[in-house]
Order: structure tokens, then sequence, then C-alpha cells
């Protein structure tokens, strides 16, 4: 590899950053501001393509910034890991720009410049992070990106949304950084011993550690794996994840796809692939303590998902999982499972982002959130649940979709190492089947169920799928206590015959095949106790009192006359396909049954504004490409390199 001082990686890095202080300054012209947003994405793209071919070649592009400390610069550098990340990024950052016009102007949210404006920001430290040179340089863009997204996930200014964002903080900030930091330290001062003090990335691993102490080099190991871990989802540190699902959908893409996941299981393989290096890691031993949390992880979160009603926590927790993916294909060493685990990290960026995009549109267009309430909606929403199919079997691993090509490499590099990862192959084929649970009712829901005549919860209808009639007495499905308030518990507990809800039935009577689910006061039993709740405990919410009442309670559609008053919204009226849809429809299908877009109204896209649906489907076609031609793909061919460049040979 040939290091070409360039200023190209500083200026991909800034062109967001300087595009934030137009966006503000822009507040009273909503199209001017957004038209900066989407010229930012297109340059900065343009920025960090105009330097793959030369990466491909054997090109390191550095921009330095000064020396920080003795043996320790400011730098960013444009190399092919982070080329990796950068591409991936960017390219999504111009999808994500379009969506977002589509999202906040359907929804006609309050502050919009702040929104794009932090978003801008958010992907400039994200860019930051892929380019970082060394440890130090990485921790710096680590702590911006917490600190960029916390407007971002704090956005809807609820009690709900402020306690999510200080947990976001509180485990990412305080918790990750802190964390990475000391493993800087202590790379600096291994290093120092062995006479070359440095914290700087190196393709295969900083040769000064391989001499240092094994007992210090695995606890520095396991520190930064941790502190990266933490904004990856690895469990029990995944629990700021879910809860930060309060945020816009956007910024649910951007959380779980673009930038903040990512950059965490990127840090992960920074530390695996240059800092330690492959052959260090696995010397050392540690390589089995991540493989093995992250088997538990996806296994564990996989089993939550089934549980969740509401569509973005099941896509939240089935983040957490596939998450996972990326961080045991790394603890696998070998080519194949090196690949395989870099791989997934576009796959699943594709495909999540699908889904994230997908359950927007729902929201958007029908203020629909749960998935009990979504029977028939194929027919309103032919296209998008249509994406919303494919990129779900990309994620349960179905071949010809992005998620087969990378699973694929990941058990054949588990299957070529034998012994203790043949138990880590096992947790993957078994992840994928439970991906298949916990899709295939949303879709099953979708297109095969009417409005009039559904189960609430198809084929998950058992105590692990939040049966209603649990013998349990409380909290079966993450819903609240229905014991814990008794002035109404006769009145929301009872049927017209006096039977108890939370009751079983000994009756040995099983309802037919197909048969809907009971109905309760004219409702079903899962919109009075809905499985996504915000739990009323103060560690959840922060306030001790707050409930997440079910959608038939909520407005979803809220009054902002005070805020913008500046013309934050003169434009939204601009979504005008569906602009007479019911404003004040609070979820589930509407009287008189879902409207049937069909024919040339489904040609043209017409069940949502063009501006969401675009997007939708450039994301899925990414997902298929990556599945179809992965060898054609950019970024297998920048994986290559990657991991070549590691010290790992193909077989």
């Amino acid at each position: 590899m040939t290091e070409v001082q360039a200023v190209r990686p500083l200026a991909a890095v800034l062109v967001s950053l300087v595009a934030t202080g137009l966006i503000l300054a822009s507040y009273s012209r909503p199209n001017v501001r957004e038209a900066w947003s989407v010229l930012a994405a297109l340059a900065k793209f343009a920025i960090i393509a105009s330097m793959l071919p030369g990466v491909l070649n054997g090109t390191i592009y550095v921009s330095n910034l000064g020396t920080v400390v003795p043996g320790v610069d400011f730098v960013l550098r444009a190399d092919p890991l982070g080329m990796l990340f950068a591409t991936l990024a960017s390219l999504l950052w111009i999808f994500t720009a379009f969506y977002c016009i589509g999202y906040m102007r359907g929804l006609n949210e309050h502050g919009q410049t702040r929104f794009f404006a932090s978003f801008a920001a958010s992907v400039s430290a994200a860019i930051g992070i892929a380019f970082s040179g060394n440890l130090l340089t990485i921790f710096v863009f680590y702590e911006m990106l917490s600190v960029a997204t916390y407007p971002l996930v704090a956005h809807d200014e609820t009690a709900e949304a402020r306690a999510a964002g200080r947990k976001y903080l509180a485990y990412t900030f305080f918790g990750g950084g802190v964390l990475v930091l000391a493993g800087t330290v202590l790379v600096y001062w291994l290093t120092s011993l062995a006479g070359e003090a440095t914290v700087d990335f190196s393709a295969g691993g900083i040769a000064a550690l391989a001499n240092a102490d094994p007992t210090f080099a695995s606890i520095t190991f396991i520190i930064l794996a941790i502190g990266f871990g933490v904004k990856a989802g690895l469990m029990p540190l995944h629990q700021w994840l879910p809860v930060a699902m309060v945020a816009p959908t956007p910024v649910s893409g951007l959380l779980h796809a673009v930038a903040v996941v990512k950059s965490g299981a990127f840090g992960v393989a920074r530390v695996v692939l240059d800092v330690f290096g492959p052959e260090l890691v696995f010397q050392l031993g540690v390589g089995l303590v991540i493989g093995t949390i992250a088997a538990i992880t996806l296994t564990a979160a996989s089993l939550i998902a089934i549980r969740k009603d509401h569509l973005k926590q099941r896509l939240a927790y089935s983040t957490v999982s596939q998450l996972s993916y990326i961080v045991l294909g790394l603890s696998l060493f070998g080519w194949y499972g090196l690949v395989g685990g870099l791989l997934h990290i576009p796959a699943h960026a594709f495909m999540k982002l699908t889904l994230f995009f997908c359950a927007g549109a729902i929201h958007v267009e029908t203020h629909t959130d749960y998935i009990s309430q979504m029977a028939g909606i194929g027919k309103r929403m032919p296209v998008v649940m249509g994406a919303f199919t494919v990129a779900a079997a990309g994620m349960a691993g179905i071949p010809l979709l992005a998620g087969f090509v990378s699973k694929y490499y990941m058990l054949i590099g588990g299957i070529q190492m034998g012994g203790f990862a043949l138990y880590l192959v096992g947790a993957l084929l078994l992840s994928g089947v439970l991906n298949i649970v916990y899709f295939w009712p949303v879709v099953y829901t979708a297109f095969f169920e009417s409005e009039d005549d559904h189960d609430a919860k198809p084929l998950v209808d058992f105590r692990l799928g939040g049966e209603a009639r649990s013998t349990l007495d409380a909290k079966t499905d993450g819903g609240r206590d229905r014991n814990a308030d008794s002035e109404h518990n006769e009145e929301e507990t009872q049927t017209d015959d006096h039977t108890p809800v939370g009751s079983p039935d000994f009756s040995g009577e099983k309802p037919e095949r197909g048969e809907p689910a009971p109905l309760v006061d004219g409702e079903y039993a899962v919109d009075r106790f809905p499985s996504d709740h915000a739990t009323d405990s103060p560690d959840e919410t922060g306030d001790a009192g707050a409930v997440d009442h079910p959608p038939a309670e909520r407005d979803t559609v809220q009054d902002h006359a005070d805020h913008d008053s500046h013309g934050d919204h003169a434009d939204h009226d601009s979504h005008g396909d569906h602009a007479d849809h019911d404003e004040h429809h609070h979820g589930g299908p509407p009287a008189g049954g879902w409207e049937h877009v069909k024919g040339r109204d489904r040609l043209l896209g017409r069940e949502t504004t063009w501006f969401m649906l675009g997007p939708i489907l450039a994301a899925m076609g990414g997902a298929v490409v990556l599945g179809v031609i992965p060898s054609q793909a950019i970024f297998l061919q920048l994986i290559e390199v990657i991991v070549e460049g590691a010290g790992v040979s193909r077989p």
C-alpha cells in the first residue's frame, strides 16, 4: 500500500458539516434547506467514490491535521476498510436524504430544520469514524456521533423521547466512549513498553502488541471490543437501541442501517483487523469470547423479536440480532469467516434500511404501527409491502438476496474452522429459522388476511408469542400490569359473561384453524394490551407514571401550530398523492376497509409519495444486486482486499 497526502478524506468529512450550517441558515426556506441536504449527500458520495479506484489499486489517501501527543497524530486515512464503511454510509445517505423529505413533510413534523441539520452532522461524524487513522481519532468522532444523534433520538420532545435520549447518551457517550478511551490509553502504554508508542491502525495489527504481556493485551482487547460493542448492540449493552425507536423512522434507519450501529461493528472490525490482527486475536483466545457473546445475542434477540407487536420494536431487536452476525464472522478468523462478517455490513444495511423505510411509509400513510392492525394492508400498499417481503426474505438468508451471500460465507468459515466454531454455525442456522418466524407473520397479515376476519397474531398465538390468554398474571407480552389498576380492573378485563381475560381455557375446545381471536368489549385483546407499551418503570422511561397507551387511545397526529413559525412546513402540501388521507385515523384499517390500490395506480406508485417510494425501491435493489451478482459489487472487491491485507490468504 502506498500512502499519498490528499485533501479528499478531510473534504468528505467536512462537506456535510458545512451543509449543517447552510441548513440552519435556510430555516425559513424549506425547499432550499432540503436541497442543501441532498446536494451535500451527492457531493460526499462523489468525493468518496473518486478515491475507490486508487484504493483498490493499493493507494491510501491521507489527511494529517497535526500531532496531538508524541507519536499520535490527528489523521484521516482512506484505506480499504475505511472506504467500505464510508462508501456504504455516503450512498445510503442519498437515499435517506430524499426519504426524509417525504416523511417529514408527510407528517408535517415539527423542528425540521434541526432534524436535517443534526442528520448532516451525524453523517459527517460517521465518515470521520470511517477515515480515522488511529484509535484517538476514531474516539473523537465516535463521541461526536453520539452527541450529533441525540437531538434526533429526542426529536419528539416528549418525556419518553427525552428519556430515550438520556439512555442513548448514557450507553454510547459515557459508557462506550469511556471504554474506547481507556482501551486507547492501554494500547499506547503497551506499545510504549515495546519501545514504539503508537495507536495507529496497521493492516494485520500493530506489530508492537505481539510482544506485549498476553494478560494485559487480552484485557485491552476486551475493553475495546465492549466499548465499540455498545453501539453494535451486543447484549447486555443493547438496551438503548429498542428504546431509541421513539425517534422518527428516518432516524431509526440512520441508527440501525447507516451510521450508529454500523460504526460500532466497524470499530470492532478495526480492533480485530488493524489493532491486534487476526493472528494475535486467535493466539490470545479472545475471539472465542466475542464469538460466544455474539451467538448468544443473535439467538436471544431473535426470540425477543417474536414477541413484539410494534413493527419498529420488532425491527429493533432484529437489528440487535443481525449485527451479531458481523461480530461472529470476525471471530471466525479464516478467510471465509472474515469476508462473510464484513460483507454482512453492507448486506444488512440495504435490507434493514428497506424495512425501516417501509415501516415509515406505513406510518405516514395509515398511522399504523402495530402488526396486529395490519391485516390486509397489502391491498393499500402493495409495492411497499412487496419491498418489505423481499428485504425480510434477505434477512432470513433466502438465496439470491444479500443476506444469503454473507451468511453462506460465514457458514463455510465456521465449518472450515471446526471445533467450537461448529456451535457458532448452529447458532447461525437457528437464527435464520427464527428470522422467518418473526418476519413471516408481518407478510402473512398484510397479504393473506382480511380486515374483518383475521387472527391478531398469526402463527405465534402461544405464550412465547404473546397469547393474551396466558396463565401469567401480568406483562405476559411486555404489556401493562392488568392487576395494577384496581379501580378499572373489572371493567377492562372481564368479558360479557364475566370470564376473566387472563384466565386459561380448560374446556379442551380449540377454535377451528383460521377462526379470529375472541373480542373483548368490541376489540381484540392484543389491542387492549399490545406488546410494546412503554414500561412504567423509571429505568425504561424516566417517568414512573408514564404509560404508552394503545393506538386507539393515542393522538398520533398532534397539532404543532406553535412550532417553527418561520415557515418550517410551508411546503408540506407537496405530499399530494394521498394528501387527503384521514389525518385523525389512529391506526389499523379505516371504516369500510383499506383502499385497494391496483392497476395503473400500483404501477405509478400512488400508494405513497415518490420521495419515500423511490428510496425504498433503491435500497431493496441494493439488497438484490448484492445477492445476485456479489462478485461484481464494489463492496466484495473491497472486502477481499481488506482480508488479504490483514494477512489472511484465500484458501
